[in-house]
């Protein structure tokens, strides 16, 4: 299996299916991050609402929460840290886009099966 390290910890390029094979220790380790991101139910909207769009600004996220602008912040460099959003600033405002290669070992591991 080859790794690729993004901005964190080394992520997986592809997981064998849980119904296929059992995670090798390193395996689980690079995934748990992202796991934890998605642990949240603040994170995992954040991220559907970063993820539906090419890019979003942070503005427009934090309107759509009722938490503070600080919180909103926190979620988001969880999010960063696990490799799932990346970020540019632009003047003032901040735009996130999803890291589309993060969520493929997740994708790849949370895969079902095909029917017999």
């Amino acid at each position: 299996m080859s790794n690729k390290r993004i901005h964190g910890p080394i992520v997986p390029q592809c997981c064998p299916s849980l119904t296929v094979a059992p995670l090798t220790e390193e395996q689980a380790e690079a995934l748990a991050p992202i796991f934890k991101a998605f642990a949240d139910p603040v994170r995992l909207r954040l991220m559907s609402m970063i993820a539906s769009t090419t890019e979003i600004c942070v503005n427009d996220l934090a309107s759509e929460f009722d938490v503070t602008g600080p919180t909103i912040s926190y979620h988001l460099r969880i999010l960063r840290e696990a490799n799932l959003v990346d970020s540019q600033r632009r003047g003032t405002f901040v735009y996130f886009r999803a890291q589309p290669e993060s969520l493929r070992p997740l994708s790849d591991l949370l895969r079902a099966p095909e029917p017999v």
